[in-house]
C-alpha cells in the first residue's frame, strides 16, 4: 500500500495553528513548505478539493483563489502539477547528459 504525501511532509511535525494563520503570519506558514518533497502534492489537493483556509503547498487561500480563477479549466490540479513534474524531471536529466 502507497503511503500518503502527508507522512513526508515537512509540516508534519507542526501544529495546525501555524498553517492556518492570517496576515504576515503567512510568511512564516509558506517558509514552511519551502523544500518540501510533497510540495505539489499538497498543493494540488488544496487545489482539487477548494479547500479555503490555510497555507497548502506553499499558498494562502488568497493564492490559491487567484491560480483558479485564471486556470477555469484545470480538472485535476494533481494530474497536472503531476505532468509538470516529470516534465521538469525530464528536462533536468536531458540537460545533464548533454552537458556530460
Amino acid at each position: 500500500m502507497k503511503k500518503h504525501w502527508t507522512s513526508s511532509a515537512r509540516c508534519r511535525t507542526t501544529s495546525a495553528e501555524d498553517l492556518f494563520v492570517e496576515g504576515a503570519a503567512q510568511n512564516q506558514a509558506k517558509a514552511l513548505c519551502t523544500g518540501c518533497p510533497v510540495r505539489g502534492e499538497c498543493l494540488a489537493q488544496a487545489l482539487d478539493e477548494r479547500i479555503e483556509h490555510g497555507v497548502w503547498g506553499g499558498m494562502t487561500a488568497r493564492d490559491r483563489r487567484a491560480l483558479l480563477k485564471r486556470r477555469p479549466t484545470v480538472r485535476s490540479w494533481a494530474r497536472l502539477l503531476e505532468a509538470a513534474k516529470r516534465e521538469h524531471h525530464d528536462a533536468a536529466h536531458t540537460s545533464e547528459r548533454n552537458s556530460a
